[in-house]
Protein backbone atom coordinates (compact mmCIF):
# COMPACT_ATOMS: atom_id res chain seq x y z
CA UNK A 1 0.00 0.00 0.00
CA UNK A 2 1.72 3.05 -0.90
CA UNK A 3 0.45 6.39 0.54
CA UNK A 4 -1.04 9.09 -2.19
CA UNK A 5 -2.72 12.43 -2.34
CA UNK A 6 -5.95 12.90 -4.67
CA UNK A 7 -7.59 15.35 -6.15
CA UNK A 8 -10.77 16.25 -7.90
CA UNK A 9 -11.79 19.44 -9.83
CA UNK A 10 -15.67 20.00 -10.09
CA UNK A 11 -17.30 22.57 -11.89
CA UNK A 12 -19.70 24.92 -10.33
CA UNK A 13 -23.11 25.15 -11.12
CA UNK A 14 -22.26 21.23 -12.84
CA UNK A 15 -21.10 19.60 -9.94
CA UNK A 16 -21.53 21.71 -7.11
CA UNK A 17 -23.71 24.50 -5.47
CA UNK A 18 -22.51 26.85 -3.12
CA UNK A 19 -23.68 26.92 0.63
CA UNK A 20 -25.62 29.48 2.26
CA UNK A 21 -23.54 32.22 4.01
CA UNK A 22 -20.34 31.18 2.71
CA UNK A 23 -18.28 33.99 0.92
CA UNK A 24 -16.31 32.28 -2.33
CA UNK A 25 -14.35 35.47 -3.62
CA UNK A 26 -10.96 33.57 -3.02
CA UNK A 27 -11.80 30.35 -4.02
CA UNK A 28 -10.15 29.58 -7.23
CA UNK A 29 -11.67 29.17 -10.35
CA UNK A 30 -8.24 27.45 -12.32
CA UNK A 31 -7.17 23.67 -11.25
CA UNK A 32 -4.70 22.99 -9.09
CA UNK A 33 -1.53 21.88 -10.96
CA UNK A 34 -0.11 17.96 -11.39
CA UNK A 35 0.64 16.94 -8.24
CA UNK A 36 4.42 15.80 -8.25
CA UNK A 37 5.76 12.24 -8.96
CA UNK A 38 6.11 10.02 -6.05
CA UNK A 39 9.59 9.63 -4.99
CA UNK A 40 8.92 5.97 -4.28
CA UNK A 41 7.64 5.78 -8.03
CA UNK A 42 10.78 7.60 -9.55
CA UNK A 43 13.14 5.50 -7.81
CA UNK A 44 11.80 2.33 -8.55
CA UNK A 45 10.08 2.82 -11.49
CA UNK A 46 6.87 1.58 -12.90
CA UNK A 47 5.07 -1.52 -11.56
CA UNK A 48 4.20 -4.55 -12.93
CA UNK A 49 0.75 -5.53 -13.76
CA UNK A 50 -0.65 -7.57 -11.45
CA UNK A 51 -1.56 -10.83 -11.16
CA UNK A 52 -0.08 -14.22 -12.88
CA UNK A 53 0.00 -16.37 -16.18
CA UNK A 54 -0.24 -19.92 -16.86
CA UNK A 55 1.87 -21.27 -19.43
CA UNK A 56 2.86 -24.95 -20.91
CA UNK A 57 5.91 -26.16 -19.93
CA UNK A 58 8.15 -26.66 -22.43
CA UNK A 59 9.77 -30.60 -22.92
CA UNK A 60 12.93 -29.20 -21.86
CA UNK A 61 11.91 -28.12 -18.60
CA UNK A 62 11.49 -31.55 -16.64
CA UNK A 63 8.73 -32.75 -15.47
CA UNK A 64 6.67 -29.77 -14.76
CA UNK A 65 3.45 -29.64 -17.36
CA UNK A 66 2.73 -25.66 -16.75
CA UNK A 67 4.50 -22.45 -15.25
CA UNK A 68 3.14 -19.56 -13.45
CA UNK A 69 4.53 -16.89 -14.64
CA UNK A 70 4.52 -12.43 -13.92
CA UNK A 71 2.26 -10.68 -16.82
CA UNK A 72 4.97 -8.85 -18.19
CA UNK A 73 7.73 -11.92 -18.14
CA UNK A 74 9.37 -12.77 -21.56
CA UNK A 75 8.46 -16.48 -21.10
CA UNK A 76 4.21 -15.43 -20.00
CA UNK A 77 1.71 -16.47 -23.33
CA UNK A 78 0.85 -13.14 -25.22
CA UNK A 79 -2.76 -12.88 -23.91
CA UNK A 80 -3.51 -15.24 -21.27
CA UNK A 81 -6.02 -14.63 -18.71
CA UNK A 82 -4.73 -13.14 -15.25
CA UNK A 83 -5.06 -15.12 -12.10
CA UNK A 84 -5.69 -13.66 -9.06
CA UNK A 85 -3.91 -14.62 -6.43
CA UNK A 86 -5.71 -16.77 -4.71
CA UNK A 87 -6.30 -18.77 -7.81
CA UNK A 88 -2.32 -18.57 -8.83
CA UNK A 89 -1.98 -19.94 -5.49
CA UNK A 90 -3.82 -22.34 -5.57
CA UNK A 91 -2.28 -23.91 -8.80
CA UNK A 92 0.98 -23.13 -7.84
CA UNK A 93 0.08 -26.14 -5.19
CA UNK A 94 -0.01 -28.44 -7.95
CA UNK A 95 3.21 -30.47 -8.35
CA UNK A 96 2.61 -30.13 -11.94
CA UNK A 97 3.34 -27.31 -11.66
CA UNK A 98 6.72 -24.92 -11.69
CA UNK A 99 7.07 -20.82 -10.90
CA UNK A 100 8.95 -19.37 -12.75
CA UNK A 101 12.54 -17.65 -11.40
CA UNK A 102 13.38 -15.68 -14.05
CA UNK A 103 10.26 -13.00 -13.49
CA UNK A 104 10.10 -13.18 -9.67
CA UNK A 105 7.08 -15.39 -9.75
CA UNK A 106 8.84 -17.75 -7.51
CA UNK A 107 10.31 -15.23 -5.12
CA UNK A 108 6.40 -13.85 -4.77
CA UNK A 109 4.46 -16.74 -4.21
CA UNK A 110 6.76 -19.29 -2.74
CA UNK A 111 6.54 -16.96 0.78
CA UNK A 112 2.85 -17.34 0.74
CA UNK A 113 2.48 -21.09 -0.28
CA UNK A 114 5.24 -22.22 2.54
CA UNK A 115 4.15 -19.51 5.01
CA UNK A 116 7.22 -17.03 6.62
CA UNK A 117 8.60 -19.07 8.89
CA UNK A 118 11.06 -20.70 6.87
CA UNK A 119 12.83 -16.94 6.39
CA UNK A 120 14.37 -17.08 9.97
CA UNK A 121 15.47 -20.62 9.55
CA UNK A 122 19.45 -20.34 8.34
Amino acid sequence: MEAAEYRVWVRAPDHVRPADGVDYDQAPTEPPPPAPKSMVREALGERRPSGWVLAKAREEQGPARRVLHAPDCEEAPQGAPLLGVEQALNVAENPGTRLCALCGCAQELTPMLSGFDYIGDT
